[in-house]
């Protein structure tokens, strides 16, 4: 019987990407040296110090993906940039500092592509993340997510700690946030359409419809969360993302949606509300370098399975 040499300690472990990476290691990915320990805000306040620490203490992690985060859609983050700040530095600093403190080996933390320069060149890269102020819609969320990339850095030059980042583009999936105020876009059309297929209403769609975003399958997202934990070895930061041309239009999304879902109803674009950023084009080229090979699922197929889930379970996904 092989022993279990690494304790995986995940934070947000029951949001999007930690139920992803649930189910991708009950699944058969996971190894026989591992044990994995999920946990929520239900097992500890992150944003106390003594509360992070007794959980690090109680598990005693070798390995930490750390995914925990005050997340939110376009809206909620121009409402509330300042909690955005607040709440994600303290969580940032507990979590990376009690993990020093505890010898912890390895600390995959997750970043977004919001944190990159308004203004800049495309396709954004990893060598790109502190050339200028992010776009000021989410100032709160994007500058307390850089800090891990500069707390990282200095965990490695003073303690020699491989602490690291993924940057993921726009995850989406089985048990994401579909509430139309707060979530982001993509559940928040699917549970739109939803509604309108149920009041046999035309479906509003905020903004133009025209801003552009690269999407990734939570699923996908949980495979390479693992090859990171795994086999990456850079501090530097990694895009974990789909390539360039992948790209799909906000409106292209909503088509999607419309034909999973099978509504038949008019689409209505509400051009009063907020675009956000136009594009964040990624590039994927430093992890094609490292994974050439990887298939991602494909973007219908993947909303297809998520617009599945969503009617399956309803009742709870509406919340």
């Amino acid at each position: 019987m092989t022993e279990v040499t690494k304790h995986i300690l995940v934070t947000g472990g029951t949001g999007l990407v930690g139920r992803a990476i649930q189910q991708v290691v009950a699944d058969g990915e996971g190894q026989p040296d591992e044990e994995w320990i999920f946990v929520s805000s239900r097992d500890a306040d992150l944003t106390s110090s003594s509360e992070t620490k007794a959980l690090f203490e109680r598990h005693k992690p070798t390995h930490v993906i750390h995914l925990a985060a005050m997340v939110g859609g376009l809206f909620k983050n121009i409402r509330c940039n300042l909690e955005f700040w607040r709440r994600n530095i303290h969580i940032n600093d507990n979590v990376l500092h009690s993990a020093y403190e505890m010898g912890v080996q390895k600390v995959v933390s997750c970043l977004s592509t919001c944190i990159f320069p308004d203004k800049t060149t495309y396709p954004i890269d990893e060598t790109m993340i502190h050339h200028g102020p992010p776009h000021s819609s989410n100032f709160g969320y994007s500058y307390a997510k850089r800090m891990i990339d500069v707390q990282n850095r200095g965990y490695f030059e003073q303690h020699g700690r491989r602490f690291t980042a993924v940057i993921p583009t726009n995850v989406f999936g089985p048990h994401d946030n579909f509430n139309i105020e707060d979530g982001h876009v993509l559940p928040g059309l699917i549970h739109k359409v939803y509604l309108a297929k149920q009041t046999n209403s035309p479906l509003t769609i905020w903004g133009t419809g025209k801003p552009r975003r690269q999407f990734i399958y939570s699923l996908d997202l949980a495979r390479l969360f693992l090859w990171v934990l795994r086999e990456y070895d850079e501090v530097e930061p990694i895009i974990l993302s789909v390539g360039e041309e992948e790209e799909v239009s906000i409106q292209e999304a909503a088509e999607a949606i419309v034909e999973a879902m099978d509504f038949k109803g008019e689409l209505v674009f509400d051009t009063t509300k907020a675009d956000g950023q136009f594009k964040k084009t990624a590039s994927n080229a430093k992890l094609r370098r490292y994974l050439p090979g990887f298939q991602f699922t494909p973007f219908r197929q993947a909303v297809k399975e998520t617009c599945a889930w969503f009617n399956a379970n309803y009742a709870n996904a509406r919340k």
